[in-house]
C-alpha cells in the first residue's frame, strides 16, 4: 500500500466550522468499529480509512471523516467536514470543516453521484479482507492505482454497476449501503466470512 503523503486535490473551504448533524454520532460509532477490527489500521497522525454518509437523498453532498484523524480517539466535531461538491476534472473538492476533507473525498462523491441509492461509504484496509478477496469473489478493480487519485476514483466507477462491497487493488475495500447500518453491518459479515475457519 502507497505511504500516506496527505491529499491530493485542492480544497476551497467555503466555511471554516465544524459541520453539525445529528447523524455524527452514528458515524462516530462506526469509526470506533472500524478501529477495534483494525479495518482502519493505524498510521503515524491517523487511520487508514475513511467513512462518510450523504446528507440528503437528492444532492451528493456528504459529511465525511477529516484527513489524519486516528478513528480510535475521542472524535470531536472538528475531526468530520461537509463536502459540498467536487470537480473532477479540476482536482478540486469544495467543502466546510476545520480540517481537510479525507484524501478520497472525490472517490465518495464519485460514487454518490452515480448510484443515488448509496446513502453511506466506508472505506478501509482490513488485512483480513483484502487477502480473502479473491476466495470471496469480490469485484476488484484491474489495476493499483494512486490513493486519492482521479485514476482511482475511475477504477472504481469501471466495476460499481450495482455491487455493495469492492476491492480496490492492492489498496483497500469500499463497502456501501442506503444508510450507515447497511454498510457496517455488509462490512461484518464479509469480515466474519474472512476469518470463518
Amino acid at each position: 500500500m502507497e505511504k500516506y503523503r496527505g491529499i491530493k486535490f485542492n480544497v476551497e473551504n467555503l466555511k471554516k466550522e465544524a459541520p453539525r448533524n445529528p447523524k455524527i454520532q452514528r458515524l462516530k460509532y462506526w469509526c470506533k468499529i472500524f478501529d477495534k477490527y483494525n479495518f482502519a489500521p493505524p498510521y503515524e497522525n491517523g487511520s487508514c480509512g475513511n467513512l462518510s454518509f450523504r446528507l440528503k437523498p437528492k444532492t451528493d453532498q456528504f459529511i465525511i471523516t477529516g484527513s489524519r484523524i486516528g478513528l480510535k480517539s475521542n472524535l470531536k466535531p472538528e475531526c468530520f467536514v461537509k463536502v459540498c461538491a467536487c470537480d473532477l476534472k479540476k482536482k478540486k473538492v469544495y467543502a466546510m470543516g476545520i480540517k481537510e476533507p479525507s484524501s478520497e473525498s472525490i472517490m465518495h462523491w464519485a460514487i454518490y453521484n452515480k448510484r443515488k441509492d448509496v446513502g453511506a461509504i466506508f472505506h478501509g484496509h482490513g488485512p483480513e479482507i483484502l487477502s480473502q478477496a479473491k476466495r470471496l469473489k469480490i469485484p476488484t478493480t484491474k489495476k493499483q492505482m494512486p490513493y486519492g487519485s482521479v485514476g482511482l476514483v475511475k477504477s472504481v466507477l469501471e466495476i460499481l454497476k450495482n455491487n455493495n462491497f469492492l476491492i480496490m487493488k492492492n489498496h483497500g475495500f469500499i463497502a456501501l449501503g442506503k444508510n450507515m447500518e447497511e454498510a457496517g453491518k455488509l462490512t461484518m459479515e464479509i469480515y466474519k466470512n474472512c476469518v470463518v475457519k
